[in-house]
C-alpha cells in the first residue's frame, strides 16, 4: 500500500479545531454574583434592621417556619428579632387567607404546602383534619380543641352546618372558605361533605381513669382491641361502644390502628364522647381488668360458648376484639376468660371485626335490660 497508511502512532482523527463558544447564553453565570452585603442588610443575620424588603425566597421559608410552629404549638424558630411580618391574616370577606410582607409561598394557613405530583406524609404528632358533617358537628359539641373550620365554596347550607359555622364562630375560631378542589387534596380524596376540621393529635385518655370510671357505672363494660389495623374498624366499633353504653375501648400503641381522621370521621362524632386508650401490653391490660372484676370474653368464630346463651353479660364484661385478618392473638386468647362465638349460618365463615363487635355489645345489652 503506497504511503504510510500502515504507519505506527498514525493520526487517524481530524484534528481538532477551536472550542465553540455558547453564544452569550453563559454571560450571567460569569457575571459574579455582586457586592457582599452587610450584617444590617442579611435577613438571616441577628443584626439585620428589618428596613430592608425581604428576599422572596427568605420570606416563603419564614413563612412556611410560622405555620409549621402553628401545628405544633410552639414558638417559630425565625432566628432574627424585627424581621418583616409574613403571617396569615383574614381577607376581605374573613374567609379566604391573605398574607402581608414580602412576596412568598401560598397555600392553606395551618397545612403544609404540597408540590404537586408528590404525596405528602404526615407528621407524627401533627394536627388532623377531621371531615364529615357529622364529626364536626359532634366534635364541636364536646369542646374537642380546634384550630380552623374549613368550608368548601358552593356548600349545600343544611341545620348541621348553620350550628358547625355558629359554634366556631362563638369559639372564636377562624372559618376558611376555600375550594371544593383545595379541600379534596387537604384530606387525599376522602369524603368530607364540604367542611373539615383541623384538630390537634388525639388526646387519648389514661387506661387507669378509664377503669375506675367504668367500675363506678352501674353496667360496667369495656372494649378491647386486640391487633385491629383499620382505622375505619376502629371508628366503627367506637361507635358501636357509644350506642350500647360502653365506658370506654382499650387498644395496643403497637401494630394496632390510632385515632386518625379517617377513625373520628367513621365514629360519626362518638369519638368525641367515648374515652379511649392506649395500653403498653394488652395482655396486661386485661388481667388488671380481671383483678377489677370483670370478666372477659374473647369473639372468636371457634369459641366454645354461644353468645346466646353468655350468662356473664349481665356482670362487668370486656369484650375483646380480634384483628381483622388472624383474629385473636393466641396470649391474649388464653387470657382471656371465655372464648364467645357468634352463631351464623353455615356458608358464612366470620363477620368483619367492627360487625361482630356490634353483635355482641347488642347482645350484651339485651340481656342487661332484658334482667
Amino acid at each position: 500500500m503506497a504511503g504510510n497508511s500502515q504507519r505506527r502512532g498514525r493520526r487517524v482523527t481530524p484534528k481538532k479545531g477551536a472550542t465553540g463558544g455558547s453564544g452569550g447564553k453563559n454571560r450571567a453565570g460569569l457575571s459574579g454574583k455582586g457586592r457582599t452585603l452587610p450584617a444590617d442588610e442579611r435577613p438571616w443575620h441577628k443584626a439585620y434592621s428589618g428596613t430592608e424588603k425581604l428576599p422572596q425566597r427568605t420570606a416563603w421559608k419564614q413563612d412556611k417556619e410560622r405555620r409549621a410552629a402553628a401545628e405544633e404549638g410552639r414558638a417559630p424558630k425565625i432566628g432574627a428579632p424585627g424581621t418583616k411580618d409574613t403571617t396569615w391574616g383574614r381577607g376581605t370577606q374573613g374567609m379566604k387567607p391573605t398574607k402581608r410582607g414580602g412576596g412568598g409561598g401560598g397555600g392553606v394557613p395551618g397545612r403544609p404546602k404540597v408540590t404537586p405530583g408528590r404525596k405528602s406524609t404526615p407528621t407524627k404528632g401533627a394536627a388532623e383534619l377531621l371531615v364529615g358533617r357529622n364529626p364536626v358537628v359532634e366534635a364541636l359539641r364536646a369542646q374537642v380543641p380546634a384550630t380552623a373550620l374549613y368550608v368548601a365554596l358552593g356548600i349545600d347550607v343544611d341545620d348541621r352546618i348553620n350550628e358547625l359555622v355558629r359554634t366556631a364562630a362563638d369559639r372564636g375560631l377562624p372559618i376558611l372558605e376555600i375550594s371544593r378542589a383545595e379541600l379534596d387534596r387537604m384530606t387525599g380524596g376522602v369524603l368530607h361533605q364540604g367542611v373539615g376540621l383541623q384538630v390537634p393529635p388525639y388526646a387519648y385518655e389514661l387506661f387507669e381513669d378509664m377503669l375506675a370510671a367504668s367500675t363506678e357505672a352501674a353496667f360496667p363494660l369495656l372494649v378491647a382491641l386486640d391487633g385491629v389495623t383499620d382505622p375505619r374498624n376502629l371508628g366503627a366499633v367506637i361507635r358501636s361502644a357509644a350506642a350500647f353504653g360502653a365506658q370506654g375501648v382499650f387498644m395496643p400503641e403497637r401494630r394496632a390502628a390510632s385515632m386518625t381522621a379517617t377513625a373520628w370521621r367513621t365514629s360519626a362524632g362518638a369519638a368525641a364522647r367515648l374515652p379511649v386508650s392506649q395500653v403498653t401490653n394488652l395482655t396486661r391490660a386485661i388481667k388488671t381488668c380481671q383483678k377489677a372484676g370483670f370478666v372477659v370474653i374473647g369473639l372468636d368464630a371457634d369459641g366454645e360458648t354461644d353468645l346466646y346463651h353468655l350468662e356473664a353479660a349481665v356482670g362487668p364484661v370486656v369484650v375483646v376484639v380480634g384483628s381483622e385478618g388472624r383474629g385473636l392473638s393466641r396470649l391474649v386468647g388464653e387470657t382471656c376468660d371465655l372464648r364467645v362465638g357468634i352463631p351464623m349460618a353455615s356458608s358464612v365463615e366470620s363477620l368483619n371485626a367492627s360487625v361482630a363487635a356490634a353483635v355482641a355489645l347488642a347482645e350484651i345489652t339485651r340481656r342487661r335490660t332484658a334482667g
